[in-house]
């Protein structure tokens, strides 16, 4: 091509796979001006306007507006400003389409109807300053005024919602905030808090709660399938037992059995796994195994074992 060939708008437009109306607006808007005329008195472009309509093209397809374009073109402003600019722009909207994203997918799978919507929709929407001050009164309702004695547990149930979230990361928050809404989770939490409390109120390390007991010591057996009411069971009851009462010093009779069951029922709440499963995606922790199935393994396996005692005992009428 050399560089005295000029080409009239049609000819352009075979070139650049532009139409020839699309051509003749940047023209007349001056985003790609003609270089001459013809006898005739139609527009000519040079070579040059082969390689700008590329540009233009390149550039309106990454959403840049016809302004800034022609700043560009015109010399007025670096081509790497006005990407930066725009790429912020984009993020920002990218950012706005995936809170919409999350708060429909969420709507769409729960059958949501308007209100729950515009529920849905405005915890979403929380600035960073409100989400910390729903999660610091839920937290604040489960302790009672009173922090933990060991500051590592309010750590390891505050929500960090990162800047850029993931749809995901959305959709996790906004059921995470309606638990920490709930006033029947935060009544159960609460209980869950205060024998956690009772359990540690001795001098020296954090020990191993109840729930974490029974992960540990029913793992083995829920994996080999073993049943929970039978006699195979009952070694590992015995050993979940007496290290519980060891670690708290309680005797090893049916009265700390029956506190061992009152703390598994109360956290065998299917809603606490869910909290700290949402937990792990919004901070972006892996997620640890479910307690439930163990803590429900025990939980038969205990019961069964105090049915059996009690029916031992004469003239005892089990509730």
């Amino acid at each position: 091509m050399s560089g005295d060939e000029r080409y009239t708008i049609g000819e352009l437009a075979r070139r650049t796979g532009l139409s020839v109306k699309t051509i003749r607006f940047y023209a007349d808007h001056g985003i790609v001006p003609p270089s001459d005329r013809s006898p005739a008195g139609y527009r000519l472009f040079d070579a040059a306007a082969v390689a700008q309509l590329e540009l233009v093209r390149t550039l309106r397809e990454l959403g840049v507006d016809l302004a800034a374009i022609r700043r560009v073109v015109d010399r007025q402003v670096p081509l790497h400003e006005v990407a930066a600019t725009h790429a912020e722009a984009l993020a920002a909207q990218i950012r706005v389409l995936r809170l919409r994203q999350a708060v429909l997918t969420v709507a769409a799978r729960r059958g949501a109807g308007p209100s729950e919507v515009d529920d849905l929709h405005r915890l979403a929407q929380l600035t960073a300053h409100e989400r910390t001050q729903l999660v610091d009164d839920f937290l604040d309702s489960v302790f009672a005024g009173d922090p933990p004695t060991y500051p590592g547990v309010l750590v390891s149930m505050t929500p960090e919602l990162p800047d850029d979230p993931s749809a995901e990361q959305i959709q996790a928050w906004i059921e995470l905030a309606e638990l920490c809404r709930d006033p029947a989770f935060r009544a159960s939490m609460r209980r869950l808090a205060r024998q956690h409390a009772t359990d540690n109120d001795v001098p020296g390390l954090p020990r191993p709660d109840a729930v974490a007991l029974v992960r540990h010591g029913a793992a083995a057996a829920l994996a080999a399938g073993l049943d929970p009411s039978g006699d195979e069971a009952e070694p590992v009851v015995a050993a979940v037992t007496d290290r519980y009462a060891r670690l708290h010093g309680l005797a090893g009779d049916a009265d700390l059995r029956q506190r061992l069951l009152d703390r598994l029922v109360l956290a065998n709440d299917p809603r606490r796994d869910r909290y700290l499963d949402l937990l792990s995606v919004i901070n972006g922790w892996s997620g640890g195994s479910p307690v439930a199935p163990a803590v429900d393994w025990f939980v038969r396996a205990l019961r069964a074992r105090m049915s059996l005692a009690a029916g031992s005992q004469p003239n005892q009428v089990i509730a």
